[in-house]
């Protein structure tokens, strides 16, 4: 990994296909390993939060996108020195009928998974979790009570989503 400082930016894309199926990936290593999340990776220097999302949609997963918009944001304090934040973007396929051809180094599987699996599988991220629950109208609020700091270390944790 590269040194990141204090201040870690992270871009995460969800991407909807013509069937309202979400595209989700188990990650090979970290605390993800093994749990249904988003694509998503560091922002790297000379890109945008959102080139970043689409960037590791490809990489991830081998699935062209297109920007829709952002969605959502997740801040959390790991271990109370760690700036942690997340931007969340809505993507879509740039053309239907992709295949996935996943990383195999960093990702286990991925699949078009629907929100109904997603939200009541055991093996989901919190925060995918939270996401496959509410539908995605407008605005941003934060959600309460819900905390993953005995999994991560996080001494401070929000996420903003679109209700």
């Amino acid at each position: 990994m590269t040194a990141r400082g204090n201040v870690w930016l992270g871009a995460a894309g969800l991407v909807i296909n013509s069937n309202g199926e979400w595209l989700v990936v188990k990650k090979t290593y970290g605390g993800l390993k093994g749990f249904w999340s988003l694509p998503a990776g560091f922002v790297e220097g000379g890109e945008t939060a959102d080139q970043a999302a689409i960037r590791e949609v490809k990489e991830e997963t081998g699935i062209e996108t297109e920007l829709v918009g952002m969605i959502g944001f997740r801040t959390g304090v790991l271990n109370g020195a760690i700036s942690d934040n997340m931007a969340i973007f809505l993507l879509k396929p740039s053309s239907q009928g992709q295949m996935i051809q996943r990383d195999t180094k960093e990702i286990a599987v991925a699949a078009w998974q629907s929100p109904f699996e997603l939200k009541d599988g055991d093996d989901v991220s919190l925060m995918l979790k939270e996401m496959a629950e509410k539908t995605i109208e407008s605005g941003l609020f934060r959600m309460k009570d819900r905390n993953p700091g005995d999994w991560f270390g996080y001494t401070a944790y929000k996420l903003f989503f679109s209700e």
